[in-house]
This record gives C-alpha cells, structure tokens and sequence, in this order.
C-alpha cells in the first residue's frame, strides 16, 4: 500500500468514526468576553453587538443538516482538498460540470490531482441526503 492511499484511508477512517461519534451533552465551551476586550482596547468604539447567523432557506434546511452532520467534516476545513463552502473561485469549476457530475462525484466519491471525495462522505446516508448536501455548499458557492 503506497504512502498516499494509507493517508486516504485514514482520512476517511477518521471522518466515518468522527461522523458516527455522538458530542458529549455534559461538555461545555469556555467563552472569552470578546466584546469588552475589544471596547476597553478602543475607547471611541461603538458597541460589539452578536450577530446571528443568517436563517438557512427552507428548500435547503435538509442539506444544512446534512452538511453539519457529514459534510462539513471535510468540507467545513478543506480536508483532503475539500472545496470549502463559500469558496467561490474554488467552486466555479465544479458547478460548471453540472448538477448531475456533482451528485455522481458525492454519492460515487471522486479522485482528482487535487482533491479526493469518499463515496457519499464515507458516511451512511441516502442519496437524497448526499444530493440536499450539494445543493445546500452549492447554494453557499455560486
């Protein structure tokens, strides 16, 4: 087995146990007050107001959770050459080929010179799940 097939097969042996682990509801996230730091370091600053995230558009709610669940594991960092959402320039060629070369790479997985996409994430999910993923990083890339 040659170097770059075993660190493959790492990374989607990774991905498939972080993808079927369950987070730790008791676990908690310290928080630093940003807010104030960031005021007491400028005295003319106006308020740091939270900004919420925008709401996701209903017909595309199902990838959204996909996305969270599966996707963004290696497409939320660009593991193993993963286009990250939002990354139009990274994006544009890849919509170009088409919708249906999309969903074929995902449900099928893809090796390219510069990236590699495991078979529907390496994860268990239907191919409506996989296509609603697409659909979800496409709608964030075009």
């Amino acid at each position: 087995m040659s170097i770059p097939h075993t660190i493959r097969v790492l990374v989607i042996c990774s991905a498939a146990l972080v993808a079927c682990s369950k987070p730790d509801p008791s676990a908690t996230v310290a928080v630093a007050p940003v807010a104030s730091a960031a005021q007491g370091s400028l005295p003319d600053a106006p308020p740091v107001v939270p900004v919420m995230a925008a709401p996701v558009a209903a017909e595309h709610a199902a990838g959204k959770r996909v996305f969270d669940k599966t996707c963004g594991l290696c497409h939320g960092a660009g593991v193993g050459g993963a286009p990250r959402p939002g990354d139009k320039a990274n994006w544009a060629p890849r919509i170009a080929q088409g919708t249906d070369t999309l969903y074929r790479h995902a449900l099928e997985g893809f090796s390219g010179a510069t990236s590699y996409m495991p078979a529907r994430g390496g994860a268990a999910v239907t191919d409506g799940e996989v296509k609603a993923g697409v659909d979800y990083m496409v709608s964030l890339s075009r």
